[in-house]
């Protein structure tokens, strides 16, 4: 991914006013981010708890869209796997994560969901470069593009859902 700036990431959100994207928690630390091994930018609001964004290159620009999750906490003992990188995560590792459709239908409340790891670091799981524990990445035979690629693949059809 190319590095953004703040206002490549304010501009990029199509789920939202704009007065909200100017609102928004854009983290300051931009330059220190992996960009070279990152599908996605994504990160947590720390001053709204249920809020997350994602923003992705696509068509040649940034998109970014914004998140809700539920604040319900599970058990330690529960485990379940992200849709975009298939990681596995005890507990609260994984949310069911929405978003506001884009045009008319988001402004009738209309939404998106997936499941994604709540801290968004599907695109460093997949390379190996975070580790999320032990038992909580499946070995598999496609190699490290192939996965980026289905990756890819799930965040391109999550945002072509956000659309329909």
């Amino acid at each position: 991914m190319k590095p953004l700036t703040e206002q490549d990431i304010r501009s990029s959100f199509v789920n939202c006013s704009k007065g909200e994207a100017k609102r928004l928690f854009v983290p300051h630390d931009l330059a220190d981010r992996p960009w070279d091994q990152l599908d996605f930018l994504g990160w947590r609001d720390p001053g709204a708890l249920d809020r997350s964004y994602l923003v992705t290159e696509r068509s040649g620009g940034p998109v970014g869209v914004t998140l809700r999750f539920p604040s319900q906490q599970r058990g330690f003992t529960h485990r379940s796997m992200c849709s975009l990188c298939l990681t596995t995560h005890p507990g609260n590792g994984v949310s069911l994560m929405t978003a506001r459709k884009v045009g008319p239908a988001g402004r009738e409340g209309n939404s998106v969901g997936v499941y994604i790891c709540a801290d968004l670091a599907c695109s460093l799981y997949v390379r190996g470069k975070k580790l999320p524990g032990p038992g909580a990445r499946f070995e598999e035979s496609l190699t490290v593009e192939e996965q980026v690629a289905r990756m890819n693949g799930q965040v391109a059809a999550f945002l072509d859902r956000l659309h329909s």
